[in-house]
């Protein structure tokens, strides 16, 4: 750090930690220090239309209580000011949620962990897990039905009910049918308001979960992947297959913690932590299905199927599971079957009759997301050899072909998605997603989300000039390092070249090691050398259990890669062998699959025979656990190398030159902690 960083201020006055979630960034602060010009100092994004004057109420914050020993922070809700009286104007006009403040008025008097809703940033941040097209058979678990019913006959004492289902026999050649409560409930009045003809929801052919007056042709499911980062969403017609509507969201866990194991840890160390949690996601669930509802222009009621895939962490807190016992060996799950519910049982606020199927996990680290993918890929069907990656704060990573399938998960962490990078971010306008380095000069050139100009091209500046450029995303990370290595600037072990310094003012001092500048400005981006072993270590991380699956398996080489995840899809697959995440590949055999869970989400939630296939394909996976691995750890320090220390990389080479390998080994430090996904 600086000497300018807030948490390096030498001052006599009483002062305390402010820590601010999800991005992490902390600071020590004067008592009586406004939030927000706390906030401001350190970079954090947060909205003030008004300037401070606690008008507009978009920079409301939640203060996190409790003990946080990830950050050395005891937080309390007291350690704040008082609600000041312009906060009680405020709140007078728009009641303020609960636990909410006006960062512009809150003044710190304690040490806090600060949370910051993504409503009350400036650069909302942009989920990237965009719907794949793929084709699905369409036979949904749940259709519509409409039928005429007789009218009462005081000849004939059957009830309303009994007439339904006797003309579902009759129409529909329905055999027994059971019928919910809340079906029941309105039965009486549909048929009434109709004239004796409704329309009526049946559930797998045998049960009916919805009934409306007349002819309703409108029924819709909802397809859903929990990531432990963003949660995606597709709003699906389940009588055409059409995707309608889709939406993203972060998810709101990660005020909890960035990374699994990290939440698991609150679970354990707070009572009640993990039906927090378990409320936070179901709560965005809800925001999510009102969201697409209200862009296809349809009622939330209309929403009578949900599928949902997640890592199994993810899936346990969704359930109201506390996922504690998958925070140590030997990983065990609650359960590693698929389940039908209805979704009230989840708290979910749909129609009454709402199910939600959700796919099987896979082994305790290993989980439906995972499964989807494999339902969305179909590896299984193909002779060729095919390793699947989702990449994300934990990999899944699975290999097979019509013979055998391998699955396990590596604990790469956070950094791909910008955290523990100096200037990472997520995905947002303004981040720097591509970059370019000019081996000669070490000029840097660069694009950023929202934009399609290179930042040496005329008319970027004013291009950029609404989100401005504020840091570097995932993508842009990977691609900035790989450039880094083709131009000489790091060596094969991760070393900057101090030396570049007297030939580019790009190339800079950092204590005892040196950064690379790629933006300069009043607060420039610079790569760092920690942020060089960051990526290190992930990607180690991934190759490593990639390298493992491919021991099981007995083979040198596959003959396809396929890159998903919201990050996954956006890498570009030549910067992702370059830097060695994945294993050498000729590079027109490897590509990105999309969000592939939520393709495999789509595809349960369309097609319910999908269901038993993967039911079926989740028994022949075998697992293969990481941590405890003996390869593990030689695969992981191998792979430190860019691209690696010993693999020679000669599809790639045919395509790239790389600079010449050296011989000696880098050194790493010991084996990641499994962090999650």
């Amino acid at each position: 750090m600086s000497d300018k960083d807030p948490q390096n201020l030498r001052t006599s006055e009483p002062s305390a930690w402010v820590v601010f979630t999800p991005s992490g960034k902390r600071g020590r602060f004067p008592l009586g220090t406004p939030l927000l010009q706390a906030a401001r100092t350190l970079g954090v994004d947060v909205d003030s239309v008004c300037g401070g004057r606690a008008l507009c109420g978009r920079c409301q914050v939640l203060v996190m209580e409790g003990d946080f020993p990830k950050h050395g922070v005891s937080s309390q809700a007291a350690n704040l000011s008082a609600l000041s009286a312009a906060e009680q104007s405020f709140s007078r006009r728009r009641p303020l949620l609960t636990g909410h403040r006006l960062s512009c008025s809150a003044r710190i008097q304690g040490d806090l962990v600060v949370d910051v809703p993504a409503s009350s940033q400036v650069h909302r941040q942009v989920v990237r897990k965009a719907v794949e097209a793929h084709p699905i058979t369409l036979d949904p678990v749940v259709h519509l039905h409409y039928v005429e019913v007789r009218e009462p006959d005081m000849h004939d004492p059957s009830g309303d009910l009994q007439r339904v289902l006797e003309a579902l026999h009759r129409e529909w050649e329905f055999g027994p049918l059971r019928c919910d409560l809340t079906v029941l409930q309105t039965l009486q009045a549909a048929l009434r308001k109709g004239h004796w003809k409704v329309t009526v929801a049946v559930h797998a052919g045998s049960q009916l979960i919805g009934v409306w007056p007349g002819f309703h042709d409108s029924v819709y499911g909802l397809a859903v992947d929990v990531g432990s980062t963003t949660i995606a969403a597709h709003l699906c017609n389940l009588e055409t297959g059409e995707v309608v509507a889709s939406s993203g969201s972060m998810n709101p866990q990660i005020r909890f913690g960035e990374d699994l194991m990290s939440r698991v840890s609150y679970s354990m160390m707070h009572p009640g932590g993990a039906q927090q949690m378990t409320e936070a996601v179901r709560a965005a669930l809800n925001k999510l299905a009102a969201e697409v509802a209200r862009d296809a222009k349809v009622s939330v009621s209309d929403i009578l199927e949900l599928t949902m895939v997640g890592n199994p962490i993810m899936h346990h807190l969704l359930l109201g599971i506390d996922p504690v016992e998958l925070g140590g060996a030997p990983f065990a799950l609650a359960t590693d079957s698929p389940l039908d519910l209805r979704a009230s049982e989840l708290g979910l606020t749909l129609h009454p009759g709402a199910r939600v199927y959700t796919l099987p996990c896979i082994a305790g680290h290993v989980g439906a997301d995972a499964a989807a993918m494999i339902l969305a890929e179909r590896p299984d069907l193909s002779e060729k050899l095919t390793l699947l990656v989702d990449v994300g704060t934990n990999a899944e990573i699975v290999l097979g072909n019509r013979q055998r399938l391998l699955a396990c998960s590596s604990p790469t962490g956070p950094a791909f998605e910008g955290a523990q990078i100096s200037c990472g971010q997520r995905a947002a306008p303004g981040a720097i997603e591509r970059v370019r380095i000019d081996p000669a000069t070490l000029e840097a050139k660069f694009k950023v989300i929202g934009s399609d100009l290179w930042s040496d091209e005329p008319g970027f500046n004013e291009a950029v000039a609404r989100s401005g450029v504020t840091g570097i995303c995932g993508s842009g990370i990977i691609e900035v390092i790989a450039e880094m290595y083709l131009a000489g600037i790091i060596s094969q072990d991760g070393v900057v070249n101090g030396a570049l310094a007297a030939r580019s003012d790009r190339i800079v001092q950092t204590g005892r090691t040196y950064a690379y500048t790629v933006y300069r400005a009043a607060t420039p981006l610079q790569i760092t050398q920690n942020d060089v072993r960051a990526i290190q270590l992930a990607k180690a991380a991934l190759h490593a259990g990639v390298r493992l699956l491919m021991d099981h398996m007995g083979v040198n080489q596959v003959d396809r890669i396929r890159l998903a995840g919201a990050f996954g899809n956006h890498i570009d697959v030549k910067y992702a062998t370059i830097l060695g995440m994945i294993p050498d590949c000729e590079l027109s055999q490897v590509s990105s699959a999309g969000n592939a869970a939520g393709t495999g989400a789509r595809i349960a939630l369309l097609d319910k025979a999908s269901r038993k296939t993967v039911e079926e394909l989740v028994q022949r996976v075998e697992k293969i656990e990481t941590a405890i691995e003996p390869k593990f750890q030689a695969h992981f320090v191998a792979a430190m190398g860019i691209p690696h220390t010993t693999e020679p990389y000669l599809h790639l080479r045919q395509l790239v030159q790389l600079p010449a390998a050296k011989a000696a080994a880098p050194r790493a430090r010991a084996r990641p902690r499994r962090s999650g996904a």
